[in-house]
């Protein structure tokens, strides 16, 4: 069976603490989704490792890590980021079928972005329009990198297809020598580690192997379900793991999802609980809250119950993670959206329009401490309350509650 972590609020909700301490129970780690825009941090020992492709689990010898088809792959940035491990062989697994970002895609990334009149905020590292060229079926895949004769042609081909995009956004794109040029010096590295990543993952299935799907970014960025039309361009819920890895729904088992007692946003779009003030600033500064991959300063604000319930529901959680606890050390009060006032009306659900929504919160007493706390019994009793009030607003059990980012500093329930 495979067990699956997914983001439950925008993304940067600790999911890489998570998968890295459970990959010691997993044969398999698997991430399915998603390009270099994501960026998991984990801390090991005090030694910080960002990860953007590389699975999770790359930190244990024993773990198989692969990256599925439905991730769209930059070279460069998977090269880079191989470069920082030892002895991969045997231990890292690159689907053929996963499509590879040219630099076309981030020139137009680029250049879109910069038309828009309400710019979507993303990190212009060509992820939409590679999912864009993998939808219209013009893309390109890592198994094309075995026929480079083949591969020039089609390269040729295509940037005679989108010419027209140089006069339209005043753009210069690569010729066709500078994108062969491009793959040619990272095919003979990523080659050695291409495979079949079905056939491996349903041999695993077959076996009886353990296996943990990893998710990128949160339910709430969703291109169907999330706050559209500001979201990422791929499938961020549990069924985006079953697509972009090729197991099947009933492959799946436990569905842990992943959240911060508070809330986060990279990016531009809704987000009815941000806060402007000094909560926002508090929440920022402690909480260490830029982007791994951009830098970029993240939107904070209070818990979210709505959304989360919403994203719960929508990927069939069976138990949720809470993260980051320890930032709300301190707080005199702290707050839970538990409904919106949208349209002259209060509501409990999350609506399609996610604009105008302003929220109805309930106020908890703050407390002192939890930083490094490892066991339930040892929290304060304000914060223990917190948390089971979380677990019936959210109508999900908490499983696990992370009181720093190391490791083991780690509840589980």
């Amino acid at each position: 069976m495979a067990d699956l972590v997914v983001g439950i609020q925008w993304g940067d909700e600790g999911k890489g603490k998570i998968v890295d301490r459970l990959a010691v129970n997993y044969d398999y780690i698997v991430r399915y989704q998603g390009g270099h825009n994501a960026g998991h941090t984990i801390v090991v020992g005090g030694k910080k490792y960002a990860l953007h492709l590389m699975p999770s689990g790359i930190l244990y010898k024993k773990c198989k890590n692969v990256i599925g088809n439905g991730v769209v792959i930059a070279l460069d940035a998977l090269c880079n980021e191989m470069d920082q491990f030892q002895d991969l062989e045997g231990r890292l697994f690159i689907s053929d079928k996963a499509h590879i970002i040219m630099p076309y895609h981030q020139i137009i990334d680029k250049a879109r972005e910069k038309s828009l009149r309400n710019a979507i905020g993303t990190t212009c590292k060509g992820i939409g329009p590679c999912y864009g060229d993998k939808v219209a079926r013009s893309g390109f895949r890592i198994r094309d990198l075995k026929d480079m004769a083949a591969l020039k042609q089609k390269i040729q081909f295509h940037l005679e297809q989108i010419a027209y995009l140089q006069d339209l956004y005043q753009v210069q794109l690569p010729s066709s020598k500078e994108i062969e040029n491009y793959l040619q010096e990272y095919a003979s590295k990523i080659l050695p580690f291409v495979t079949d990543t079905t056939r491996l993952l349903w041999q695993g299935i077959d076996e009886g192997k353990k296996i943990l799907l990893e998710g990128a970014q949160g339910s709430m960025l969703d291109i169907d379900h999330g706050t559209y039309p500001f979201v990422t361009s791929s499938t961020t819920t549990a069924s985006g793991a079953c697509s972009g890895s090729g197991l099947n729904p009933k492959d799946l088992d436990k569905i842990i999802g992943i959240s911060k007692a508070y809330c986060t946003r990279v990016g531009n779009g809704p987000f009815p609980t941000e806060d402007f003030g000094d909560i926002g600033k508090f929440l920022r500064e402690k909480g260490g809250e830029f982007g791994v991959t951009t830098g970029r300063a993240r939107r904070c604000g209070w818990f979210d119950a709505l959304s989360v319930k919403y994203a719960c529901r929508i990927n069939g959680c069976t138990e949720l993670s809470l993260m980051k606890l320890d930032v709300l050390d301190g707080l005199k009060e702290v707050k839970v959206c538990i409904a919106y006032k949208y349209k002259g009306q209060t509501i409990d659900y999350v609506p399609s329009d996610f604009n105008g929504l302003e929220p109805v919160y309930k106020t908890y007493k703050g407390w002192n401490k939890t930083a490094g706390v490892r066991h339930f019994s040892d929290l304060p009793q304000e914060a223990k309350d917190y948390i089971s009030d979380l677990q019936e607003l959210v109508d999900t059990k908490i499983s696990i509650v992370s009181t720093s980012p190391e490791r083991d500093d780690t509840i589980v329930l």
